[in-house]
């Protein structure tokens, strides 16, 4: 028979043991607190009776999550305050970028001229994929696959990695405008023809053609399989991507449709009559109406419980989908908003004004301008330690890639000097003063983060010994 070895369990004495070293508010805290926890590990383990063997195992975490606490640290005080940037001229002739994407492999760029560049995410160029005829207005990216499209009315697929063209899809008789991918060998693509077209990318054919718009098709959106499309006609259809058939019809709007967002329990679609629609794609209904831009809604995205847009009239707004209410109404820029994207910590929107700025999601106050003023930014994409910006500055294409990363010599030297170089990535050979001021930094946001994490740390830790100390069964 199994039985529990006494001193083997954990008791209320052992969790406030753990939980009694304080949450940090401050680098300097928060290092010392970590080093705190290095010297009375051997006591607490003591305490609770853990063989040598489960030290081991349960040291292990423990650090992980003190470095990972670190790096978070470190790349959140770059992108308030610090990054290391890179620009690059990408082409000798003035081109218009009409799409980017970052992703974990590639930096792509398409542009007006025909053209698309293929980077890599340091911002290396690798190779210009070179085929279209004419501008090329929607593409995108999976693994190594790219999938473009624009006024020479052909879908072109690419292998990246090698820049091979592996199939050139004919079917469209106007500008493909609008390019999604349901799964590795699956795109939809809409046009200014009307017309949205299946494709299969491993056999190079039109596998359905769904026909029910009345005018241009600009944006559409794929939750499994269900497509959404929005278009000039002012309605959204909902369609199965398997049979081809147009599900719903969404009417409402009173005038073009540029933007939509699907998750796969809601739609939100912007439009030119300056607002923005909630409908329930299971029935159709339009849930809410959200007013307050005063132009076009031509940048949406949603996630979780947030919807964020951005107008023509320079303003990005936050909208709860909870309550259908405005969280935050910024006023963003002179001019029309061209990019957004927000995860979530922060909003990221670019203008036409030629500025890029970053936002607290939280509070919805400006953290910083990004690099000096453009005449113009036309896109901007971002993961979490990376950030690219498309612009024209004195009449070329530049491109400038933002790294937040914290270079492993100065996470090494948060721990000496107790986070002083957390105030921004500095050039070599610059040294912080011991008395010099760290960045300003929202410091209850941290500290939640690590309480949060301290909570799970001990939740996995519970959950491992209560595992451990159940009584074997005969």
């Amino acid at each position: 028979m199994g039985s529990n070895i006494a001193g083997n369990t954990p008791t209320s004495a052992n969790i406030s043991q753990w939980s009694s070293y304080p949450r940090t508010a401050s680098p300097t805290r928060a290092i010392e607190n970590m080093s705190a926890i290095d010297e009375n590990s051997a006591e607490i383990f003591r305490r609770t009776g853990m063989p040598a063997s489960r030290r081991m195992k349960r040291s292990r975490p423990e650090a992980t999550h003190r470095s990972h606490f670190k790096h978070q640290y470190m790349v959140e005080s770059a992108w308030r305050k610090g990054g290391r940037m890179k620009a690059k001229h990408i082409t000798p002739d003035q081109g218009v970028v009409t799409s980017l994407h970052l992703t974990k492999k590639y930096i792509i760029v398409a542009l007006d001229n025909a053209k698309i560049h293929i980077f890599d995410t340091q911002g290396e160029h690798l190779r210009t994929l070179q085929g279209h005829m004419m501008g090329v207005w929607a593409m995108v990216p999976w693994d190594d696959i790219l999938v473009s499209g624009g006024c020479d009315r052909d879908v072109r697929v690419w292998n990246m990695a090698t820049g091979t063209s592996i199939h050139t899809l004919h079917g469209h008789t106007s500008t493909v405008r609008c390019l999604k991918m349901a799964n590795a060998t699956t795109a939809i693509s809409g046009s200014r023809d009307t017309t949205l077209r299946v494709w299969d990318l491993a056999a190079g054919t039109c596998t359905c053609q769904l026909i029910g718009h009345q005018a241009s098709v600009r944006c559409l959106e794929i939750h499994g399989d269900l497509v959404v499309s929005g278009s000039y006609d002012t309605t959204a259809k909902i369609w199965s991507i398997q049979t081809g058939q147009c599900l719903r019809t969404l009417q409402g709007h009173f005038s073009q449709i540029y933007a939509i967002a699907f998750d796969g329990k809601r739609i939100a679609t912007g439009s030119l009559d300056t607002s923005v629609r909630i409908w329930n794609p299971f029935d159709g209904t339009c849930q809410a109406i959200l007013q307050g831009h005063t132009s076009l809604v031509g940048q949406l995205q949603m996630r979780n419980n947030t919807l964020v847009t951005g107008g023509s009239d320079g303003s990005v707004r936050v909208w709860s989908l909870n309550t259908y209410s405005p969280i935050h109404r910024l006023a963003a820029h002179d001019n029309s908003v061209t990019s957004l994207q927000f995860d979530d910590l922060r909003v990221v929107s670019g203008g036409s004004d030629g500025r890029v700025k970053i936002w607290d999601l939280t509070t919805g106050t400006l953290i910083r301008e990004l690099s000096q003023p453009a005449e113009a930014v036309w896109r901007v994409a971002f993961e979490s330690e990376r950030c690219v910006v498309m612009a024209s500055r004195t009449g070329r294409t530049i491109m400038e890639v933002w790294d937040f990363t914290p270079p492993a010599e100065e996470e090494e030297h948060l721990s000496i000097k107790a986070g002083a170089t957390a105030a921004g990535f500095m050039p070599a050979g610059y040294h912080i003063a011991e008395d010099q001021a760290m960045p300003e930094f929202d410091e209850d946001r941290m500290d939640g983060l690590e309480c949060k994490e301290n909570e799970e740390m001990m939740e996995a830790y519970d959950q491992d010994d209560m595992k451990e100390n159940q009584p074997a069964v005969m």
